[in-house]
């Protein structure tokens, strides 16, 4: 599964397209974000990618959590969010 990491500077058109093209590619992926710039990017992100995706028909569900992340020595806690496609009936 594939990790896609977002910034405050990250473009929520070209984050949700790679969010969309892994989920057809693997029916999963993983976004994180550090910091709530970050994060705010992501959830649109999620809320864009499911728009191209339900147009074609498929369905996705994200579920969020924290990660506990070192980074240059320093403990940092991430959002990361699982988005994974569902099968609707």
């Amino acid at each position: 599964m594939d990790l896609i990491k977002v910034a405050t500077g990250s473009r929520v058109g070209t984050t949700a397209g790679s969010i969309a093209g892994e989920i057809r590619k693997c029916g999963h992926v993983e976004v994180r974000a550090i910091g709530a710039g970050a994060v705010n990017q992501a959830i649109k992100a999620v809320i864009v990618a499911r728009r191209y995706l339900v147009s074609d028909g498929v369905e996705v569900v994200c579920v969020p959590s924290f990660v506990e992340l070192e980074i240059r020595g320093q403990e940092r806690t991430a959002i990361q969010l699982t988005v994974a496609q569902v099968l609707v009936s």
